[in-house]
């Protein structure tokens, strides 16, 4: 929950707890959202675009906020498996699927930091059924949190078995084995990850290999805070953003440009459908919007630009520390520009889009009633 201090400085947070209805695995991983107020509150006011020239222009800023659950509730599971190759490179298995939602990068970058290499000394297949484990799909940033912890726990077990391998080898205790890009270190020695591989071969009848599995049975959650500030003409009920700024508590963030990626989509996204993108139907039901001309689909000039900042957290749920991210974004946007409308003129927008003449008569009305 969240208060402000005694003070009333500063956002804070307080101890109640999550309330869910049912025990679903729903945690408090790590808590950013004060922090993301703060940086949205400090950032807003800096910087933008000039408010348009003309009498009836007026200004406004807003917030919103929103949580949403880093996994969706019930039901997704995720296998991987991790291997050492006979030419000491490494073999990544993972059910989950790459659609351009990034998993390939934040996989590898998993992988490179659980087994001390680099990435060029990885092999990652994915969504292959012949030679992956299960996985239920890629959705709600699953593909990062939850088939992303599954390798993380096969890739870590992978370097404990090849640094006691070392060991072995060596005659040396397993806590001074050192894994490294090139083999595993133990004092003066360095036994490269090919000798290991031979050796295990020779020992056990196998390549060194490890499974691991998430099952969700733990959810965090993440938070987002949208900030505008926003100019609206009250003679013809335009609205114009003037400044965006979108802070997010994303855990330990994993890859910094993909995220600022996502993040800047689904405020994008939102953007389009609180102004602009609206389906028109007749009486009867039939469709009078029929092409995107008509829809109005928001134009890069429509957008502006938002600015991304990151909360400075670390999850106990996620791998690594992190969150997922997913749709969040799109979520605390709408709000937050009915909430600078309202700050600029007064009045509260209650449906979407905000178009003109619906702002327009939404002014006529207040005018009215007073």
């Amino acid at each position: 929950m969240l208060s402000r201090s005694t003070s009333g400085d500063r956002f804070v947070a307080t101890t109640d707890p999550a309330v869910t209805g049912e025990d679903d695995g729903l945690r408090f991983g790590s808590y950013g959202l004060d922090q993301c107020l703060d940086l949205v509150e400090r950032e807003l006011p800096r910087g933008g675009e000039p408010v348009p020239r003309g009498p009836g222009w007026r200004t406004g800023s807003g917030i919103a906020l929103s949580m949403i659950a880093t996994v969706p509730p019930r039901g997704h599971f995720a296998e991987a498996s991790a291997r050492l190759l006979a030419d000491g490179t490494w073999q990544l298995d993972v059910g989950t699927a790459e659609f351009g939602n990034g998993t390939t990068t934040v996989h590898t970058q998993i992988g490179v930091q659980a087994l001390s290499t680099t990435a060029d000394r990885l092999r990652l297949r994915q969504a292959d059924t012949d030679v992956t484990g299960h996985d239920t799909g890629a959705f709600g940033s699953a593909g990062s949190v939850v088939a992303g912890k599954a390798l993380l726990i096969a890739c870590e077990r992978l370097a404990g078995q090849v640094r006691a391998l070392a060991a072995d080898l060596l005659g040396t205790d397993v806590t001074a084995a050192v894994l490294g890009p090139e083999g595993v270190r133990c004092g003066e020695r360095l036994v490269p990850l090919a000798e290991l591989h031979a050796h295990a071969v020779r020992t056990t009848g196998a390549a060194p290999r490890a499974d691991g599995a998430d099952d969700a049975a733990l959810r965090s959650v993440a938070f987002n805070v949208q900030g505008f500030r926003v100019a609206v003409d009250t003679g013809t009920g335009e609205v114009r953003v003037l400044r965006s700024v979108h802070a997010v508590d994303a855990g330990v963030v994993l890859n910094p440009v993909q995220l600022r990626g996502q993040v800047e989509g689904g405020v994008a996204q939102a953007i389009g459908s609180a102004l602009f993108e609206e389906v028109h139907r007749a009486d009867d039901g039939r469709p009078l919007t029929v092409s995107l001309r008509e829809y109005h689909a928001p134009r890069a000039a429509d957008l502006g630009v938002t600015e991304v900042l990151f909360a400075d957290t670390v999850d106990a749920v996620g791998p690594l520390g992190a969150k997922s991210m997913s749709e969040a974004p799109y979520n605390p946007v709408a709000p937050a520009l009915a909430n600078a409308v309202r700050d600029a003129v007064g009045v509260r927008l209650r449906e979407l889009p905000m178009r003109p003449d619906r702002v327009w008569r939404a002014l006529r009305g207040e005018a009215g009633r007073a």
